[in-house]
């Protein structure tokens, strides 16, 4: 087959490395791409949130196949102009989108399958956004109702924050996103990362992981998009998982189908686990960023297989091989991240490093010049590695993080703490 994927940051090299691997693909193009996506792949400047663009580069360069990585693509329609195309696509429509696209949609969408999740307010001015947090209390969770980056996510310690919060999305802090709001109940337990395969009809899940949101160690500071993660997340047990399947995902499948928008693609479920209960903290209708790169080292070749069986609707006869095994994936972010960074930092020591099936650095926001590679995002490396065990992954990965010359970087030294026994 000759694959198209859609995107250009870690999630996107991981999808990349993933497919590579499977003699199924003959040919790999990624557009945008970055640095090291260039160095296994195809890279193809296109508009990736025009439709049209990428079905008319669709049929110029015979691609029989196409993933879509981000968010903002499926928001835009871009499943759905390929699928008019006859394109074979993984990932949902527009309609079906919302369940990230918009939290008001996802939260009526929980009503009518009875999914349990935190209570909530939605609303469309700030006065009463803030007469109901007023009358609810602190702490409690502002959200941004569309698209912001993983970062429109305001969890409020006292009153007057939530408010501040509040002003800053109504007045324009999250560009349209914050155009509406989602005020929920702050739930509390343990938050972990489910991730199933969806074909409009079967549900099959294809793995767990926990992020760590907090730029700070000891999970402290800002959220950010993601500062690290692993797989799998032993919060997240088979007991849980199967609850998690029986009590929100499949019925949320149910009432899409009903609504006449079946999902297809990848649905990741982020839940809030309390004895051993699973209550639903938000959908995202893409492999989570940086939950993808550990999901994608420890699924290797099959990954490609899953996603086809997906786009084809053969979910079924599907099935997901695990070697007991563990990943890790350390973020390397520009200083000052998540808040003003500068970029065109250079990053030395690449060269040098593994990039076998247990060690390999994906790229998130880099780019090359005059021959060297230099940052050029928030997020801009990926360090990943696996292990036997969770323990050992982490050795890989901080050995990998030591051996990359990026002065002008930061990191985590504490990813997977809660797994490891550590107090962050």
């Amino acid at each position: 087959m000759n694959i198209l994927i859609l995107g250009g940051g870690g999630r996107e090299h991981s999808l990349a490395w993933a497919v590579l691997q499977n003699p199924k693909c003959d040919r790999l193009v990624v557009a945008p791409g970055n640095a090291g996506i260039a160095a296994i792949a195809d890279c193809a400047s296109i508009d990736i949130e025009d439709g049209g663009a990428v079905a008319n580069f669709v049929e110029e360069e015979a691609i029989d196949f196409v993933i879509i990585g981000p968010e903002a693509p499926l928001a835009a329609g871009v499943a759905d102009r390929l699928r008019d195309a006859g394109v074979l696509v993984f990932g949902p429509s527009q309609a079906a989108a919302e369940l990230e696209a918009s939290k008001a949609f996802t939260k009526a969408i929980c009503d009518a399958a009875k999914a349990p999740t935190a209570a909530y307010g939605h609303f469309t001015d700030a006065g009463a956004a803030k007469a109901y947090v007023q009358a609810q209390g602190a702490p409690i969770v502002v959200k941004a109702d569309g698209l912001a980056a993983g970062k429109g996510v305001i969890i409020a310690e006292t009153v007057a924050e939530a408010e501040a919060a509040i002003d800053d999305m109504f007045g324009g802090g999250f560009g349209a996103a914050g155009a509406e709001v989602v005020i929920e109940e702050f739930m509390t337990g343990e938050e972990a990362s489910f991730f199933v395969l969806c074909d409009g009809t079967d549900v099959l899940p294809i793995g767990t992981a926990q992020d760590h949101k907090r730029v700070g160690e000891g999970d402290t500071g800002p959220n950010t998009g993601g500062m690290g993660a692993y797989s799998p997340a032993p919060v997240l047990t088979d007991a849980v998982a199967e609850r998690a399947l029986e009590e929100i995902i499949r019925p949320t499948m149910a009432e899409m189908a009903r609504r006449g928008t079946p999902y297809q693609g990848v649905l990741y479920a982020g839940l809030m686990i309390e004895d051993g209960a699973p209550r639903l903290v938000e959908y995202n209708v893409r492999f989570g960023d940086p939950e993808c790169q550990v999901l994608m080292m420890r699924l290797g070749a099959q990954a490609l297989d899953l996603m086809h069986a997906a786009a084809e609707g053969r979910l079924a006869q599907a099935q997901v091989n695990w070697a007991d095994d563990h990943a890790i994936t350390v973020v390397m972010a520009a200083k000052g991240y998540p808040g003003s960074y500068d970029k065109g930092a250079v990053i030395g020591g690449l060269d040098a490093l593994p990039a076998t099936s247990s060690q390999i650095v994906f790229h998130a926001g880099t780019a090359q010049r005059d021959g060297t590679i230099v940052a050029a995002g928030g997020r801009v490396l990926n360090v990943t590695a696996r292990g036997s065990s969770l323990a050992e992954a982490a050795e890989r990965a901080y050995a990998l993080v030591e051996a990359v010359d990026f002065p002008g970087g930061f990191y985590r030294a504490d990813i997977g703490w809660r797994a490891l026994g550590g107090k962050g």
